[in-house]
């Protein structure tokens, strides 16, 4: 005898309900998007900050970069953020680099001088005291820290003058020392290395050099270096933009034009439309501008693959 299973039915619960779709008129729930691990959130506020904070760092370069295709009188004739119905970039180059007998060329050098051996300078005092405050300990460690930190709290120009008096006393105003021995001392640099240093070189890869017999100076060139590069870079890039942009030490210490830095002479063209006879050359005045942040922007692009290389420096496994 066979049976078959039916359905069970009642008046309260069919047996079954037809799939049917959406009813009309009735209104449709929005499924709430499912946020992703790993995944940042989307917030409009900091979107909208974002664009803002990118708006006004590149529209002062647009402008500077739109006016550098201009003459003299184009700057005056046409939009601030629009070409001129002439393209005068390259005779504006030309000209910047031939004008008073090519002296932009002259401040070029002296800019690069000065980033050479004084921000070069600053970079290997701090890594050097860096290294050496993060793994060695020593009497008067903590009162170094403080002097650092106060250090850095302290602005450049408000030991300017301070400087600029000893200076005076040993007769080393108006020279190139003026600016190369105070860009030496980089307070920012030194506490950057320190920290990066104690997070970046693990004490084991030290104790296990010095097992094998290496000395301090092969651990530091051969173990330590390295893992340093990214902190390295971003102290050299630190040091080289602040002394590349500086502009009041050679203000109050520099008197000859010939070693001048780029900042400030440009400033003295700049200057020449106040005097009576002098030239009025906004357009070169410009160019050297745009000229000036080209080599920064360069080195920001060279230079970035140290600081993606050096996102795991240091991690060790327990």
């Amino acid at each position: 005898m066979s049976s078959t299973s039916s359905p069970v039915t009642t008046d309260s619960q069919p047996a079954s309900v037809p799939a049917t779709g959406p009813t009309k008129g009735a209104p449709r729930l929005r499924t709430p998007r499912k946020h992703v691990p790993g995944r940042p959130k989307r917030s409009v506020p900091l979107t909208l900050l974002t664009g803002l904070v990118l708006l006004y760092t590149l529209v002062p370069l647009a402008w500077l970069v739109i006016s550098a295709t201009k003459t003299q009188e184009g700057l005056a004739d046409s939009s601030g953020l629009w070409f001129a119905h002439d393209f005068a970039l390259w005779d504006n180059i030309s000209q910047t680099f031939t004008y008073d007998d090519g002296i932009f060329v002259r401040w070029l050098l002296n800019t690069l001088l000065y980033v050479v051996l004084g921000a070069g300078g600053a970079t290997l005092l701090a890594i050097l005291g860096g290294y050496a405050l993060a793994k060695f300990t020593f009497p008067g460690k903590r009162a170094v820290f403080a002097v650092v930190i106060g250090a850095v709290a302290v602005p450049g120009t408000a030991l300017a003058v301070p400087t600029f008096l000893m200076f005076s006393k040993m007769g080393l105003t108006d020279t190139p020392w003026a600016v190369i021995i105070p860009s030496l001392v980089s307070p920012f640099g030194l506490y950057l290395m320190w920290v990066f240093a104690t997070e970046a070189i693990p004490v084991e890869l030290l104790e296990a050099a010095r097992i094998d017999g290496a000395g301090e100076v092969r651990t530091f060139f051969q173990v330590a270096l390295p893992l340093l590069a990214p902190g390295i870079v971003t102290v050299l890039l630190f040091t080289t933009v602040a002394t590349w942009n500086n502009y009041f030490l050679p203000l109050i210490m520099l008197k000859d034009p010939d070693w001048y830095p780029l900042t400030l002479g440009l400033s003295a063209w700049n200057a020449q439309a106040e005097t009576i006879g002098g030239d009025v050359i906004f357009n070169l005045v410009i160019t050297g501008s745009l000229l000036t942040i080209v080599p920064l922007i360069i080195a920001f692009l060279l230079l970035q693959k140290y600081w993606q290389s050096g996102l795991a420096a240091g991690s060790v496994k327990e």
